[in-house]
């Protein structure tokens, strides 16, 4: 009953919404002459303090400035990429970013995705609001969130490099050693995981501690709900986007809080540019998006109370999951000195599970004062992140190059005008050629639309 309760309650309001904006823009008609008085600005912060408290936050733009298209799409998500197709943007070495489907929308990594946009052609995962997902699209589980890496990985490849920011971190390791173990060609060239729970059993957070104490059959009672009618999705099971929003806005109640007082008095005392940053930051904080409900309480069993992947005991379609098969795809781990869902420690766990990959193909970043948002966006993230994470990508592609020709062990010197296209170059050793013609013949799984 609580998604109907939650949709009548903005029904209800939506009358007095609209008298505050009315009034607002009364008090701020330039006009009337209570606009430059203290007390028209008193109202007219007032009136548009509650209307942003009570209305519902529509999915953010990227706006980035650059042509995005679709270049694969699923019933549950689409690949978004960026940058005008040409040979200029063809040059630059490739790079999915895979979104946590964790409530709030792909767009939260703008910043990720604009520190990238000048040297590489970047994709990002844009997940579908579960209410906006028809049933007859049936069901998507933690399997599936595989399934749908994997699938992209062989659609966008080769020679692909892939981000995860904080969740999928689990699924795309899960989906690399899968991969790696079925020997499959299309293996991304590095994965760079950043803020992931691979293993939360290391510094809990209260994001950890939560899931230990409640345990999987309170968040089965308290935390799924039917989508109402009215939505492409009317009946499906999901995770509502509110819920995981009141969760996060509780864990810093107080910071929240602070912000919106400082946001009042901005409005207040007339200053505009605060304002329209609170304003910016706060549009796409509190615009969050359904999730089925088999992924979400998939991934608190598995991620969060049981551990499965740092134990050895993950299993993807009945197929045990060794991180250990990774040999080929460099991984680097990044993690924040500050950082309150992900503990130091959770995501330098994927770097020992992978046993058998080269001490000198894994790297490990701690950026001391950053919390968790400042590991994938901000003047951190820009200054100190995006050029280590350039440069580990740009290591990763020679060694790889090595590691096909099987017959010579030996160092080989790879220039660097090979690496960035290496498969247009005859002078490559014959087994990477044989490589990389069967990278170009491999056939586009049927289910998968792929465009240029």
């Amino acid at each position: 009953m609580l998604y109907p309760l939650y949709e009548a309650g903005h029904l209800w309001l939506a009358p007095m919404r609209m008298a505050a904006e009315a009034a607002k823009i009364a008090c701020e008609n330039p006009f009337n002459p209570l606009a430059y008085a203290p007390q028209g600005r008193l109202v007219a912060a007032s009136c548009t303090m509650f209307e942003r408290a009570t209305r519902v936050y529509a999915k953010p733009a990227f706006n980035l400035g650059v042509p995005e298209r679709i270049v694969w799409e699923s019933p549950f998500c689409r690949a978004v990429a960026f940058g005008e197709p040409g040979p200029e943007l063809d040059a630059r070495p490739k790079l999915l970013i895979v979104a946590p489907m964790s409530g709030h929308y792909a767009t939260l990594l703008r910043g990720t995705v604009e520190g990238f946009l000048p040297t590489h052609q970047v994709v990002i995962t844009d997940w579908m609001d579960a209410r906006q997902v028809p049933l007859a699209a049936g069901r998507f589980g933690l399997d599936d969130y595989v399934d749908t890496c994997i699938r992209l990985f062989e659609a966008l490849g080769p020679d692909l490099h892939v981000a995860a920011v904080c969740q999928p971190s689990v699924a795309v390791l899960a989906a690399i050693a899968r991969m790696e173990a079925e020997d499959n060609p299309l293996v991304p060239r590095s994965a760079t995981v950043i803020g992931g729970p691979i293993d939360t059993r290391r510094s809990p957070t209260a994001v950890n501690a939560l899931a230990a104490e409640k345990g999987f059959a309170w968040f089965e009672k308290n935390c799924i709900h039917t989508v109402p009618p009215g939505y492409p999705g009317a009946g499906r099971a999901v995770y509502p986007g509110f819920l995981q929003l009141a969760g996060f806005m509780g864990m810093n109640l107080q910071r929240h809080t602070d912000a919106h007082h400082a946001m009042f008095d901005h409005l207040v005392r007339g200053d505009g540019d605060s304002a329209a940053k609170h304003r910016a930051f706060y549009d796409e904080y509190l615009a969050v998006m359904d999730l089925t409900a088999e992924f979400y309480l998939e991934t608190i069993q598995r991620v969060f109370i049981d551990h499965e992947l740092p134990r050895g005991v993950f299993r993807h379609r009945g197929q045990r999951v060794d991180l250990g098969a990774i040999r080929r795809c460099h991984l680097m781990a990044i993690e924040g000195e500050k950082d309150d869902i992900t503990g130091i420690g959770q995501t330098r766990a994927a770097l020992e599970l992978a046993v058998n990959l080269p001490a000198n193909a894994k790297a490990y970043h701690l950026q001391p004062g950053a919390g968790h948002y400042g590991i994938f966006n901000g003047s951190r993230f820009r200054a100190e992140i995006v050029p280590l994470m350039r440069a580990f990508m740009e290591r990763s592609v020679a060694p790889t190059v090595q590691q096909v020709i099987e017959a010579d062990p030996r160092p080989i010197l790879v220039p660097a005008e090979m690496t960035a296209h290496p498969h247009r170059h005859a002078a490559a050793p014959r087994a990477a050629r044989r490589e990389w013609a069967a990278m170009r013949e491999r056939p586009a799984l049927p289910e998968q639309r792929i465009a240029g």
